[in-house]
């Protein structure tokens, strides 16, 4: 019952409101305010300000929350040991074979892939005078159009 009148009241003082910002000629304010406005009526007319001010009150639904709650915390922590540690059971296993694989045992020094080998092999090819210069004309095209 009081939260009926209260939620009356609200609503009263929030069309008042709107009407005295329409006076001003803000009709887009004033809509918006009497929108806002009705929220509380419509909520006490619909029940559920009845429906929470039951729950609000009642042991049995605060210990539901607290059991949700506890649900909740247990899934997140899942979640964080899940991503922290690489997956399930399944992908770590995956993840140490590919590893294992990856690094002979019997490796003196770690593999450096394809990424050093082009290097490698043009320091080992001779240098010819054929080789052709970079072609930079459309660099100083481009300053030479800025004034560079």
């Amino acid at each position: 019952m009081i939260a009926e009148t209260v939620c009356s009241a609200v609503s009263a003082a929030g069309l008042g409101i709107a009407a005295i910002t329409a006076y001003r000629k803000r009709f887009l304010a004033a809509t918006r305010l009497a929108a806002y406005s009705l929220v509380p009526v419509g909520l006490v007319m619909t029940g559920v300000v009845g429906w929470l001010a039951d729950t609000a009150f009642s042991m049995k639904a605060w210990v539901g929350f607290g059991v949700l709650g506890v649900a909740w915390l247990l899934f997140m922590t899942t979640r964080a040991v899940e991503r922290r540690s690489g997956g399930t059971r399944k992908e770590r296993k995956a993840a140490k074979a590919a590893q294992r694989e990856a690094v002979a045992p019997a490796a003196s020094a770690p593999s450096l892939g394809q990424g050093a080998r082009p290097a490698a092999q043009a320091a080992d090819r001779p240098k010819t005078a054929a080789a052709p210069k970079e072609d930079f004309s459309d660099i100083e095209a481009i300053l030479k159009k800025h004034g560079i």
